[in-house]
């Protein structure tokens, strides 16, 4: 089944080829899901993790026997709880809404009657709480130091790569997939355009350090004249499984506590974090970030806040005061 089948008005053409597909499983179920995922406006990354997400679903459904097309929201809540065994409630969450929109676009075709997932225990998700580990304004200008630090062939990339992250909060999706043609100038600003969540067209001004770190690498590579910002050794797009294992490398180095369980999230934390405490206005942090919601902001400025005024202290601090206890 071709992307372009799936712009068919004759739902009576489509359906009856979507059925066959999910029914024969295997590649026509694949290619059936690669068609949906083309008719979506979303992003390279977002792309990749529905197509994860569904392929595990129906390589579920197969093993058990079950077709996805007649699947009940008990089968579905089964699934739930064999993944809940291995992953965190987020990721189990995110994989249930992944289904829940599959769903969603089979019961417009008509080829469900409804969507199963709907009526599905869903793990219960904290919208108000953010389980990436934060970094410290003094964390942050370390791990730059230990970029600033490495040598090698890499080093430049090392040193762009962090100044992107942790200047200006990219999700590692975005920066991975920023092209060189993605530079620019704007209104008297050095200026980078990609594309974010939710396939949305975005632009983001570079602070002169940052803009000094991707010229001194480009610089270093040759400067092409297109094709990925970041690349490998051998040309390649700078992969998220590379960034991710950099920004642990370089914590390592720079002695962060907390370095295993650092992620290239961490930096996008700080950037949140670290602009509302030096006062910029949460709308521009907002915006900023991309985040529809302020809500999905705040969560971050709540984290902060939530350390900072932990009563620990207060209580431990009294306790000193008053020389008892364990110092």
């Amino acid at each position: 089944m071709s992307p372009d089948s799936l712009t068919n008005v004759e739902i009576g053409t489509v359906v009856p080829a979507a059925r066959r597909a999910l029914e024969a499983g295997g590649g026509a179920a694949t290619e059936f899901t690669d068609a949906w995922l083309a008719n979506r406006r979303l992003s390279d990354h977002t792309r990749a993790a529905y197509k994860r997400d569904i392929t595990g679903w129906l390589a579920w459904c197969d093993t058990h026997a079950i077709s996805p097309l007649t699947v009940t929201f008990l089968q579905v809540n089964a699934y739930a709880r064999e993944l809940e065994t291995t992953l965190a409630d987020t990721t189990v969450a995110r994989k249930l809404s992944a289904m829940s929109s599959w769903y969603d676009f089979l019961t417009r075709l008509q080829a469900v009657p409804a969507n199963p997932v709907s009526g599905a225990d869903r793990p219960h998700v904290d919208r108000d709480h953010s389980g990436t580990v934060g970094l410290t304004p003094a964390e942050v200008d370390a791990l730059i130091a230990a970029a600033e630090s490495a040598t090698g062939p890499t080093a430049d990339r090392t040193r762009a790569v962090i100044a992107l992250l942790a200047d200006l909060g990219l999700r590692v999706s975005e920066l991975c997939g920023l092209d060189v043609t993605d530079l620019g100038y704007e209104r008297g600003h050095r200026a980078v355009r990609f594309t974010g969540k939710g396939g949305k067209a975005r632009r983001r001004a570079l602070a002169p350090g940052t803009a000094a770190a991707v010229d001194a690498y480009l610089q270093s590579r040759g400067t092409p004249l297109d094709g990925p910002l970041l690349v490998t050794a051998g040309g390649g797009r700078l992969d998220r499984h590379a960034v991710f294992r950099l920004v642990r490398q370089l914590a390592r180095d720079a002695g962060i506590p907390a370095w295993e369980q650092l992620s290239p999230h961490s930096l996008r934390h700080a950037f949140a974090t670290t602009a509302r405490a030096e006062g910029v206005p949460l709308e521009d942090v907002q915006d900023a970030m991309g985040h529809a919601d302020p809500r999905t902001t705040r969560r971050y400025d709540r984290d902060r806040h939530n350390l900072d005024r932990d009563p620990a202290y207060a209580i431990w601090a009294a306790r000193a005061r008053r020389g008892g206890g364990r110092q």
